[in-house]
């Protein structure tokens, strides 16, 4: 359960005193959006996703009432800008309620932390558009992971895209689908920045423009977030609904000691729009993490409590070992997310007090989500072989868990690779910042 709001100290450039804040008087855009008790929403949601984990699970993706009971909390724009009718949702809250949803079930959590940050775009594009993309309630964005050369040709009044895009998560029941793309000119040829970069771009189109690529997604775990591969060849995209590629701002992965330089295309002034979508991966990602882990905990307590093991002389819960493995799974789960938790803000405060999410609150966020992620997956494989021959069975949360787990940290965001980059930084050393 998340503890009640306690207010905080926000960091403020030096000289410039210290305030306190409630999440809910953040900055964000003027305009009206959604207010509501979100943690609450996504705990009402938590019995239900977890009866029908096991349908999602068979499914491949989001059942029907699923899907309606998460529109109807609208779950899926938390991080729409206000000015679009969406939340504009501060990122420690956004980190709770994936948790809370993710005890239900993490292929929805996954799903909807996925969908929210890709909406972001928003903020990128032109209003008109983005009004047209997201005026629909059910609108939902999703893209994957170019599989390939995906390519932006330009043409009068836009650009025509081909590509075949991977672990589209959410895809399912998104409307709108995005793609990564290099640009190149009529020759096919790729366009490149000064610096020798390719130039990039992300397009987004509707999902009745794709073709998925033959059911791929037979996965161990995660699988109702149903992540398919999908491809266009030479579909026309209208200039405005191309943004920035990832709908991360050229602000937003630079080194430590560059000078700074204005993305003018971000269109929203809010506090959230100062991140990137790779932020609320590692945010929402790391949730979902989380709470399989508390979740399956939570589940084993309960085993403990009941079951006493054949030829054992008493329950498991009498055992000195068990007693010891739920202290330590407590301890580790607990010191992770107050770790975690506690990094997230820090970047918020940062970033509300300077406007800018510093370099070093983002190197902290990468440690910690990535450490976090790989850690607590201990509090689950501990678990699931505590609870014995009752793990292996479906009619029990442990198995599903475990390999949802297992899916969780073979992510892009669990990578242990992070890790190299993070010391190099501590080391003094030249960084990659494309994860940052």
């Amino acid at each position: 359960m998340a503890d009640a709001f306690q207010p905080y100290r926000c960091r403020r450039p030096q000289g410039a005193g210290t305030i306190r804040l409630n999440p809910k008087d953040l900055a964000t855009s003027a305009a009206a959006g959604i207010d509501q008790d979100w943690v609450a929403s996504a705990r009402a949601l938590t019995p239900l996703l977890d009866a029908a984990a096991p349908r999602i699970d068979a499914a491949k993706g989001l059942p029907p009432d699923i899907l309606d009971a998460l529109f109807d909390a609208k779950m899926f724009r938390m991080l729409l800008p206000r000015s679009l009718g969406g939340a504009e949702l501060d990122l420690p809250t956004f980190f709770e309620v994936v948790q809370a949803i993710a005890e239900g079930d993490a292929s929805a959590a996954w799903s909807v932390a996925q969908s929210n940050a890709c909406a972001m775009s928003a903020a990128y594009m032109e209003p008109a558009a983005a009004h047209e993309l997201f005026a629909d309630p059910r609108a939902v964005l999703s893209w994957g992971f170019p599989q390939g050369k995906c390519t932006l040709m330009p043409v009068d009044g836009g650009w025509k895209v081909s590509g075949t895009w991977g672990f589209g998560s959410g895809s399912r029941h998104s409307t709108w689908l995005g793609g990564h793309c290099v640009v190149v000119d009529a020759k096919g040829e790729v366009q490149k920045h000064a610096n020798g970069q390719p130039v990039e771009r992300t397009a987004l189109f509707p999902r009745s423009a794709v073709t998925i690529v033959d059911d791929q997604w037979a996965v161990l775990g995660l699988r109702g977030t149903g992540s398919d591969t999908y491809a266009v060849k030479e579909w026309f995209v209208p200039s405005e609904f191309c943004v920035v590629p990832r709908a991360v701002g050229r602000d937003q992965q630079q080194p430590p000691d560059a000078v700074p330089d204005v993305e003018t295309e971000r269109r929203e002034p809010g506090t959230l729009y100062r991140f990137s979508p790779t932020m609320m991966y590692q945010a929402g990602f790391s949730a979902v993490a989380f709470g399989i882990a508390r979740a399956i905990l939570d589940s084993f307590i309960k085993l403990a409590n009941e079951k006493t093991p054949s030829g054992a002389p008493s329950m498991l819960r009498d055992s000195s070992v068990i007693q010891a493995r739920v202290a330590a799974s407590e301890a580790r789960l607990a010191s992770m997310r107050v770790w975690l938790a506690h990094s997230i803000r820090e970047s918020w405060e940062g970033c509300v007090a300077s406007g800018q999410h510093g370099f070093n609150d983002r190197v902290t966020m990468r440690l910690a989500s990535t450490f976090a992620i790989r850690e607590v997956r201990q509090v689950v494989q501990d678990a699931y072989d505590d609870a014995g021959a009752t793990a292996i069975f479906e009619m029990h949360p442990f198995e599903r868990r475990l390999r949802d787990m297992n899916a969780v940290t073979q992510q892009i965001q669990s990578n242990p690779m992070h890790l190299q980059t993070v010391g190099q930084h501590y080391l003094g050393m030249k960084v990659s910042t494309r994860f940052i």
